[in-house]
């Protein structure tokens, strides 16, 4: 429930999909972004320039921006919900760039065809829409000051931005409507669809792994060294770059004169500086239990919630356990398993009736039956917090490791400085001799490679990886201190010799002759399990395992096989004993045979038909849609009505080599 009374942006995302419902570009714009962000472009901020094609467009009328700071939040945005990792986030940059300019271009064709959205319009959307719950709860509204207040609590930006955002999706929407509506699908389409869908099959399947085959693959070293010689030019450069690196490490316990040392006046000057950090803000630790009632309820339904929770209230004032009862009876899924914990609140971030009341109660306390838009609560509050200023007693723990840490890394840095200039001049080992440390020198080390010794390395590798032989001594962070370094050769990247690489180049070979391998042996189990007309009989033969599957549909997942929704969908085709083709899978491949087969019955058709159809439709519609965009963007960019401040280019996704 904690995600629902808290005003911050988990219910955000709820109320932002409302609005992302009427985004147009289904599959193509997939998030309006930086939605409610009112800031002010700036000519350094812009992104892209688009205009309305034709002459008046040429004059600059009618032109609209794209922000770089939306870009960025919209790949950053995405990059977050998608849980992709942080390399990608110059590909997500791209595809949001993408994103935002075609919704600008659509927004132009949709004024151009005077789709746009009246005063009239909007507010009959806000009456009737999604949003109707929250601004006209049973057909009443809230008022101009809770409007506001809404609008600001969860989305950050003024009335009137939130509005303009709605038309401007009103109006894409009526551009998709435009568009699209003439689809249509047949009934026996519909019914075929649904066929395709709901079929389900069980199978036997003989797998062929390419594992296993390259264990096959056993070539003479002549045939390995033709290998090599052909290939020259992939191994120029196999083993990779190394240097031999001189360098002397230390740590604070090597500092002239020793750690620094921290005073009460040290530690009390920087309370003074950073009291903010200290200040302790007013909380309530609470536990509820909400009995709910469904937005749009009859009153017997509410009549009904609240008799019941007027019924808990009673059970914990006669010494029943609150806890035991939140975990029996509440409807709040997120703390119910937790006996209603809903932990420490600040004050302000939950709804007003809740927040209230918390903030009301001294520690030990149980409410009465209140009501918010979610429905009843109790509450009962465990701890409270007034807000006051942590004294420096209680915090000078916490301040002397942080001036500690300021103050030897300071001194680590002037030190290296000192260290690295006299390297310069006296040489490494001996500035190194002068100050009771020792300069060591490594063997040939590659980038990723490890310097023993070192808590962490990765600094010095780096560095060391991007100056020239010679280089003037360079100091370097080393985790636990610093070290002063420079690199005293360099061996470039070069081929391998043949005998030191040989395991290296059987891999390379095998993996270069399976494929080809692998769908020699699956047609051959192919063509002999089709010539005796029995999988199991052919596999036997070629001592290949064969498997049995589940009664599957299109969405299961099956051992070696993986996703029935790939190659291997071509199951739900074949008749049952019709063995198929083979179907190669990358790092495996398989032929089966169907052993039974479960198609949806007239009934189930029927049933499903309505919703099958609405799929089909949106599938289409979604299809023709896409064609659409793509259409007009190019017309747009052709035209020149497109202009970037810089223009995007899509990285190359990576490899994973």
């Amino acid at each position: 429930m904690i995600r629902i009374l808290q005003q911050d942006n988990r219910i955000t995302k709820i109320l932002f999909a409302v609005i992302i419902g009427f985004a147009v570009v289904t599959m193509v714009i997939t998030l309006v972004p930086g939605v409610f962000d009112d800031a002010g472009t700036t000519g350094a901020d812009v992104f892209a320039t688009v205009r309305q094609t034709g002459f008046l467009g040429r004059l600059g009328v009618d032109s609209s921006t794209v922000k770089t700071t939306e870009v960025n939040q919209l790949a950053a945005r995405q990059l977050q919900q998608q849980r992709l990792p942080e390399f990608l986030l110059p590909y997500m940059s791209q595809r949001a760039a993408q994103i935002l300019v075609q919704r600008q271009i659509l927004k132009h064709e949709a004024d151009r065809m005077n789709l746009q959205v009246s005063d009239e319009d909007l507010r009959r959307e806000l009456r009737t829409g999604a949003f109707a719950q929250y601004l006209f709860p049973g057909g009443k509204y809230i008022g101009d000051d809770a409007y506001m207040n809404f609008v600001q609590q969860f989305f950050q930006t003024s009335r009137s931005e939130f509005e303009s955002q709605i038309k401007a999706d009103m109006e894409l929407q009526r551009l998709q409507s435009l568009i699209t509506g003439g689809v249509s699908v047949s009934d026996n389409a519909v019914r075929e669809a649904y066929k395709t869908q709901a079929t389900k099959v069980k199978f036997d399947y003989a797998v062929i792994s390419a594992d296993d085959l390259a264990k096959t693959v056993a070539p003479s070293d002549d045939e390995l060294q033709k290998f090599f010689k052909d290939n020259a030019a992939k191994y120029a450069t196999a083993v990779p770059e190394t240097r031999k690196i001189q360098y002397a490490s230390f740590d604070a316990s090597n500092l002239p004169g020793g750690k620094p040392q921290i005073s009460d006046a040290d530690v009390e000057a920087y309370y003074n500086q950073h009291k903010s950090q200290y200040e302790v803000k007013e909380q309530v630790k609470v536990r509820h239990i909400l009995v709910a009632v469904p937005q749009g309820a009859d009153a017997k339904t509410d009549q009904a919630a609240k008799a019941k929770a007027d019924d808990l209230l009673k059970q914990i004032k006669n010494g029943g356990n609150f806890a035991d009862l939140a975990s029996k009876n509440s409807d709040d899924p997120g703390s119910k398993t937790q006996g209603g914990e809903l932990g420490w609140l600040d004050r302000g971030r939950t709804v007003p009736e809740f927040d209230k009341t918390a903030f009301s109660l001294n520690a030990g306390q149980i409410s009465d039956v209140i009501k918010t838009q979610f429905g009843y609560h109790i509450l009962q509050v465990e701890e409270k917090k007034t807000a006051h200023l942590r004294p420096l007693s209680e915090v000078k723990a916490e301040i002397v490791p942080v001036l500690e840490q300021q103050r030897v890394g300071a001194a680590e840095q002037t030190f290296a400085s000192q260290l690295a200039s006299d390297a310069k001049k006296n040489g490494l080992e001996k500035a190194a001799t002068a100050r009771g440390l020792h300069a060591v020198t490594t063997d040939y080390v590659a980038k990723d490679g490890v310097v023993a010794g070192l808590a962490d390395a990765s600094g010095l590798l780096t560095q060391a990886f991007s100056v020239v032989k010679g280089a003037d001594p360079a100091s370097v962070s080393t985790g636990d201190g610093f070290a002063v370094f420079q690199v005293v050769d360099v061996k470039a990247a070069h081929a391998p010799e043949f005998a030191d690489y040989k395991t290296h180049i059987l891999d390379d070979y095998r993996e270069q002759k399976v494929p080809l391998l692998l769908n020699t042996q699956l047609a051959k189990l192919d063509d002999r399990a089709k010539v005796l007309n029995d999988l199991k009989k052919a596999a036997a033969e070629m001592n290949i395992p064969v498997k049995s599957s589940e009664m599957v549909g299109r969405d299961a997942q099956v051992p070696e096989i993986g996703s029935m929704g790939g190659p291997a969908s071509v199951a739900f085709s074949l008749n049952k004993g019709v063995v198929s083709g083979p179907i190669n899978l990358g790092r495996s491949g398989v032929v089966l045979t169907v052993t039974d087969k479960q198609e949806p019955t007239a009934d189930e058709i029927a049933k499903n038909f309505d919703q099958t159809r609405e799929q089909q439709l949106n599938d289409q519609r979604e299809e023709l849609f896409r064609v659409y965009v793509g259409t007009v963007t190019k017309k747009y960019e052709t035209a020149g009505a497109v202009r970037y401040a810089k223009k995007p280019t899509a990285p190359a996704l990576p490899t994973g080599k």
